[in-house]
């Protein structure tokens, strides 16, 4: 038993040195596509003095300004963090105001959605809401 172990021992640690010594590198192809995507992106976002320009136009909005205030928010606060905001996290704020919809959620397309929902459910059979739909269960 005692030579089997050490046999062991050996093949385990000379597994062990030849393996250690090797170091793989992976590469994978990326596709134009996502080269793409990456170029319209960096392309979207404002340079760093513009993105701040930006974002104090935007804390300037008296309706902002009161939105904020109905939630406790200090317009004060809120500028001295925009401005130890690094570059790319203003620039990436900036973005975000950009493509932010404004208004209101989308009313009805939630209720579109509660509609088909219960109206999945209640032919399912979880549920009777409607009382025109029959239920796959009996």
């Amino acid at each position: 038993m005692t030579r089997f172990k050490r046999n062991v021992s050996a093949a385990v640690v000379s597994s062990l040195l030849f393996t250690s010594g090797w170091t793989t590198a992976q590469a994978a192809v990326i596709s134009t596509q996502e080269v793409a995507a990456a170029q319209a992106t960096a392309a979207t976002l404002p340079d760093a003095a513009t993105a701040r320009a930006h974002i104090e136009a935007t804390l300037a909005r008296a309706d902002l300004q009161a939105a904020l205030r109905e939630r406790g928010v200090d317009i004060a606060q809120v500028r001295t963090r925009v401005a130890a905001m690094t570059d790319q996290e203003a620039q990436q704020l900036a973005a975000q105001i950009d493509q932010a919809p404004a208004g209101a959620a989308d009313i009805l397309g939630t209720l579109v959605f509660i509609f088909v929902l219960l109206l999945v459910t209640d032919i399912l059979g979880l549920t009777k809401v409607f009382p025109f739909t029959r239920s796959i269960r009996r």
